[in-house]
């Protein structure tokens, strides 16, 4: 027979339920994007190089993947790399590079006792062979999951991404494929990378850390009607704290989509 304690504490509830219900009075994101700005600077106020924020940084993907999927978001996109970031120093994009090797060598067992899917945007094929691999090897053991959509935008830039999408559906007119004035905003946001994403594929709250106000080349043509969350919290700092009072703030927003409520 269990003992009392034993009984107790079988009736306590895990730690992401009790987060999903403090969270019940507030309005979760359904896609959140994040841009993770401040990894740097981070380091640089440590006297550590720059490598040492980005460290730190992977960190805490791992607590706010942990933290979106404890509430409820369903898509969670985080600008990993942009197709800028390769005019950074050499040694810097060669550590950002090894990354996701560290990363999902370590968070992918979790990631797949959470049922959480590992997916991508961006031009993959232009990152080194062992970069693609650690991303191929995450996305297959995590491809049967069913849960919240773990996103990475890696060499990832929105203007390139809607460049691409013209190209794409301008060729199908030239081929006759497709008449020009049958290109309708969905078609068109279908052709974008966050295309498979369907309905989730527009971001309902865009927060960026480290006090800087822009978007950077992020998700232009899907955050067209996002909410925006500026901290000036740096990335490696970002907590509990900060992400709850992201999502409140998020939750006092009045989204119109253009309209007027009666």
């Amino acid at each position: 027979m269990p003992s009392f304690w034993q009984r107790l504490l079988k009736k306590q509830p895990d730690a992401s339920a009790l987060r999903t219900n403090q969270a019940n009075h507030l309005k979760v994101p359904q896609h959140l994007a994040i841009i993770m700005d401040g990894n740097g600077r981070w380091a640089k106020q440590r006297h550590r190089p720059r490598i040492a924020g980005h460290q730190e940084g992977m960190e805490t993907v791992k607590r706010v993947t942990k933290m979106a999927d404890a509430v409820g978001v369903q898509v969670l996109t985080l600008y990993a790399f942009s197709t800028e970031n390769w005019t950074r120093p050499k040694d810097e994009v060669s550590f950002l590079m090894k990354l996701p090797e560290r990363f999902f060598n370590t968070f992918v067992p979790e990631l797949v006792a959470k049922n959480i899917r590992v997916s991508t945007i961006g031009d993959v094929s232009q990152l080194p062979e062992t970069t693609q691999a650690a991303v191929a090897a995450a996305k297959e053991k995590t491809a049967g999951n069913t849960g919240m959509i773990l996103n990475f935008a890696l060499n990832y830039g929105g203007r390139h991404d809607i460049v691409t999408a013209s190209q794409s559906l301008a060729a199908a007119v030239a081929r006759g494929e497709l008449a020009a004035e049958a290109i309708t905003e969905e078609l068109f946001a279908q052709q974008l990378t966050t295309g498979y994403l369907g309905s989730l594929a527009d971001p309902d709250l865009v927060i960026r850390t480290s006090g800087e106000e822009r978007l950077s080349n992020f998700l232009p043509y899907q955050a067209a009607y996002a909410e925006f969350y500026f901290t000036k919290v740096l990335w490696p700092d970002f907590g509990q704290a900060d992400f709850d009072l992201a999502l409140t703030t998020y939750t006092k927003r009045d989204r119109r989509f253009g309209g007027v409520k009666s």
